[in-house]
């Protein structure tokens, strides 16, 4: 199976809009090689899905939507109303984009709303052949995806730092720009992986008592002035436990935060790059 794409010049097509941020900053952009560029595919899907191929088309117990490919974008049923960002037509749209041929059920704009109406329907057709197409096109477009989650970064950066006053804004390209730059791959890493994994911030429906989970929130909560990846995991952490404190007692968020807190620790510098078999952290929900 194909995994990422060979080309890491590639990659930096999702930077161009933080040139606008810091004038001159370009330099501060970490360089990624292909096997940073590769890594980074393979490290999301080890955080998704433990790496695993029927993992590519799942239904998680206890949600009311399929999470697929590498990324568990997920999908809703057409007029279904959830409090998280539904990514999977995004994906198909962005395939599109990239003029990657779709298996034919997906071709048509009209099909692109999510087929399934229960989990057991859906469980049910895993060795259908629509499902086994989909899973097969999603383990052979790996490189596609991973350009989709990052584009999601670079096009809410902007919108990210106009929450913030004219003075604040500024330390915060600073701190976007010093995580970035940290360890790499691991900061940009870090930032790409928990816009994907908890959002932006920027989505009004994504709050449990008006308190929201994403990047935002997380740059927010980092109060020392020295910015490191292990500042913005704990601040990360903080954002995090507080969801689960503000969530309806009905969703059981608790039973996710173990999950959570294991995958920001993946984020964190070692003596090397990390392992790709070593760190799963098998994180549900979104």
């Amino acid at each position: 199976m194909p995994a990422i794409s060979s080309s890491f010049n590639r990659y930096l097509w999702i930077l161009p809009g933080w040139l606008s941020l810091i004038s001159g900053g370009l330099a501060q952009i970490p360089s990624f090689n292909e096997e940073h560029r590769q890594w980074l595919g393979e490290r999301i899907f080890l955080n998704e899905c433990n790496a695993r191929f029927e993992c590519l088309t799942s239904w998680n117990p206890g949600e009311d939507f399929p999470s697929l490919g590498i990324g568990h974008f997920i999908w809703y049923q057409a007029g279904q109303s959830e409090p998280f960002e539904e990514t999977f037509p995004g994906l198909l749209a962005f395939y599109d984009e990239q003029q990657v041929a779709l298996p034919v059920w997906l071709r048509e704009p009209l099909q692109r709303e999510s087929p399934w109406r229960s989990r057991e329907q859906f469980m049910a057709q895993q060795d259908s052949l629509g499902i086994q197409e989909l899973r097969t096109f999603l383990a052979t477009t790996k490189g596609v995806q991973i350009d989709y989650i990052s584009r999601r970064l670079d096009g809410s950066l902007q919108e990210i730092l106009g929450h913030f006053h004219a003075q604040q804004r500024a330390e915060m390209e600073d701190r976007i720009y010093s995580l970035a730059s940290s360890h790499p791959p691991l900061g940009l890493y870090a930032l790409i992986d928990y816009v994907h994994f908890k959002g932006t911030g920027l989505n009004p429906s994504e709050r449990y008592r008006d308190q929201g989970w994403g990047l935002l929130q997380v740059l927010q909560q980092m109060q020392s002035s020295t910015v490191s990846l292990e500042n913005f995991v704990a601040a990360a952490e903080v954002v995090l436990r507080r969801r689960v404190d503000n969530a309806p007692v009905e969703r059981d968020e608790q039973r996710w935060l173990a999950g959570w807190v294991n995958r920001l620790q993946t984020y964190l510098p070692l003596l090397s790059l990390p392992s790709l078999g070593s760190l799963g952290s098998g994180s549900s929900d979104h």
